[in-house]
């Protein structure tokens, strides 16, 4: 954590080129009011939320689901090149679409934030922008720093300054869980030998936020997201990986446990993952500071956000053969020593009980979903490995 925050600085003071100035002005301001403004009732009794990483496939389809039901949105999301940003750029012409702006810019672009709240008093933030993925922190481990811890105390800075404090969901991940080998995975649970990079960033974002809530009095609920996949999905994940190769004839690389026991997920489809994240939302008690000042209490909460139904690696292959009724090619090789953990299983019992969770959607049927979307975005054709896209 020293290290970390003697980093925060001259991560921020170093990273001015992402922060050219793309925004400000009338028009723009417009524009911010414009997606910002509740549409849930003739009273306007919506909430207004501010999304970071909207441009992403939790944020999208969050903040889609939002505005569908009438609360105001304001996005805000890097387009780095992380994976693919034609996607996330088609993410945000599909938010457009529906009336949602998303701005573009850095979490740790302080007068960005400032700016915002300026412009639109929040009600509440979902906090999902990231840095993403256990194994490219070994090759990119300065852009963890950046966005997981130095990110997240710029807008928690922003957050605790606003007037009125908005009320914080953010999502950590079950990365957290690392070695811990106790199934299913408890909020309870211990969570202090991280297994990746990425896996301790969440940690510490964990920690740093109950500082917040501790300090500032704001409200904050961390949700530990188990490997969401899905329609707009991330390229890095293996559901998605393994669908590009096995159309186009390549081998996919199918990582074992010791003693050959394979791996298993508790894949959770993006549909319940977006009803966990409203449910935080909804029930989100309100932040107690004003002027960076706290009054009282304020709640703070962690939640697991899981399918509860942990499936192995093998058998989601034979799923994804039997929707794209293609054959895989399978390389079959021992796990690296990356940062990968050999099985996650969520217990959703208590977000059952304060959020009223219950996802609905098993691999198969969300497999089904995702490779009629994977089929139709990249233009393929049943029985070719062409596409228009790739």
């Amino acid at each position: 954590m020293t290290a970390s925050y003697l980093s925060f600085q001259s991560f921020v003071d170093t990273s001015h080129k992402y922060f050219a100035a793309s925004w400000g002005g009338l028009h723009w301001e417009r524009q911010i009011r414009a997606s910002a403004a509740p549409r849930r009732s003739p009273s306007g009794s919506g909430m207004s939320v501010l999304v970071t990483g909207a441009a992403g496939f939790v944020g999208t389809h969050c903040s889609l689901a939002l505005r569908k039901r009438g609360d105001g949105v304001v996005g805000v999301d890097n387009f780095n090149a992380y994976y693919d940003p034609s996607l996330k750029k088609a993410r945000k012409s599909l938010l457009a679409s529906h009336g949602v702006f998303v701005v573009e810019g850095d979490i740790n672009d302080g007068r960005l934030l400032a700016k915002l709240f300026d412009v639109v008093p929040f009600t509440h933030v979902l906090h999902l922008a990231a840095q993403a993925g256990v194994r490219y922190a070994m090759e990119n481990p300065a852009s963890y720093v950046h966005s997981n811890i130095a990110g997240l105390v710029t807008l928690l800075e922003a957050c605790k300054d606003a007037d009125p404090q908005p009320a914080i969901v953010w999502a950590s991940s079950s990365s957290v869980y690392g070695l811990n080998d106790k199934v299913p995975f408890s909020e309870r649970d211990r969570t202090d030998q991280p297994a990746s990079l990425y896996a301790a960033t969440k940690k510490a974002g964990e920690e740093i936020t109950h500082t917040y809530n501790h300090i500032y009095g704001l409200s904050i609920t961390g949700l530990r997201f188990f490997t969401v996949y899905g329609p707009w999905g991330r390229p890095d994940m293996a559901y998605f990986s393994f669908t590009r190769n096995i159309l186009q004839g390549k081998p996919i690389t199918v990582y074992r446990g010791k003693d050959h026991v394979d791996l298993a997920r508790d894949f959770t489809y993006i549909d319940d993952i977006v009803k966990g994240c409203l449910g935080s939302l909804d029930t989100a008690r309100k932040s107690t500071g004003t002027g960076g000042k706290k009054r009282g209490p304020a709640p703070y909460r962690i939640f697991n956000l899981g399918n509860t139904s942990p499936v192995t690696v093998p058998t989601l292959v034979s799923i994804l053969e039997k929707h794209l009724r293609v054959k895989a090619k399978k390389n079959v090789i021992e796990m690296p020593g990356n940062g990968d953990v050999p099985f996650t299983h969520a217990n959703i019992t208590l977000a059952r009980e304060q959020l009223g969770y219950k996802p609905t959607t098993n691999l198969d049927a969300g497999l089904k979903k995702f490779v009629k979307w994977y089929l139709s975005y990249y233009g393929y054709t049943r029985g070719s490995s062409k596409n228009s896209r790739q």
